[in-house]
């Protein structure tokens, strides 16, 4: 299990991804294609005997910053108190998983279908512990709606490397029943040392765990943080007293992004160069 966890570890990134500049059309561009080179066949298979549901993966600039658009459940019969991607269940009404993950985004945050410019898809779907195959999609954030198709076609050389406008937290309309907090974790957290934790993926693959504890807190304790917007009072989360994969807020106290959250950016950063790979 050590030698397996020694493997897991962040390095400095290279193309097409930089932890520190904010996200550029040239960088939205280069995800796209890695996204694109690194997708498997086997990775879309649609079996309709399964319930399915679909995740988000919103990357955004705020304040100038480049990260990743994440949210706290609310007081839900489930998933409860848990970091999550914005998504949700696939209904018969819905004419796509991705359809399935703008509609919950929509529902959510209040980010319409129009603000999110879908850079592509990773897999393997996996199975969460509810037996749904949950499949993952990552989309740019635009601050208001755009119209589709206008993309890097119709920028000049030098505007492909302009940041991306911000978008302002304080725009995000929460379903309070759903969300208690949404809030951006700036991509150089993604490898800082003091938050990254090493958990095995249902019990067999490396992954981090991303503590965030600390930004939801702020919150409370400085309201004129623009990074996070709550729905809630108080922060507050709970962990599962056994410490149960994936189950609760996160392990010894921490509100985490783990389980299948934490596996999928630990997918993602891989594909993206951030992280190694297990090999």
């Amino acid at each position: 299990m050590l030698r397996n966890l020694s493997t897991l570890s962040p390095r400095p990134s290279p193309k097409p991804i930089s932890l520190t500049s904010p996200f550029t059309r040239s960088t939205l561009n280069s995800i796209q294609t890695t996204l694109e080179a690194t997708y498997s066949e086997d990775d879309i298979r649609y079996d309709p005997s399964e319930t399915h549901a679909a995740v988000l993966v919103p990357l955004c600039n705020v304040n100038n910053k480049p990260g990743i658009l994440l949210e706290v459940r609310g007081k839900l019969r489930t998933h409860s108190g848990e970091v999550s991607f914005p998504g949700g269940r696939v209904d018969q009404t819905d004419e796509s998983a991705l359809a399935a993950a703008l509609r919950e985004t929509e529902e959510e945050v209040g980010i319409r279908p129009e603000q999110v410019e879908i850079l592509g898809r990773f897999g393997p779907p996996e199975k969460s512990l509810a037996g749904m195959r949950v499949w993952p999609f990552v989309g740019f954030i635009h601050p208001t709606p755009r119209t589709i198709g206008t993309n890097a076609d119709t920028r000049t050389a030098n505007e492909t490397d302009e940041p991306m406008p911000s978008l302002d937290l304080s725009t995000l309309k929460l379903s309070p029943k759903e969300v208690a907090d949404a809030f951006h974790l700036p991509l150089p957290a993604v490898v800082s040392p003091l938050r990254l934790h090493h958990y095995l993926f249902r019990g067999t693959r490396p992954y981090f765990a991303i503590d965030v504890s600390d930004i939801i807190s702020s919150k409370f304790k400085d309201p004129s943080r623009t990074d996070v917007v709550s729905s809630v009072e108080n922060a507050s989360w709970a962990s599962n007293p056994r410490e149960r994969d994936e189950i609760g807020g996160g392990r010894e106290g921490r509100l985490e992004a783990w389980g299948l959250t934490g596996w999928y950016l630990t997918t993602l950063l891989r594909r993206l160069g951030v992280y190694d790979h297990e090999q």
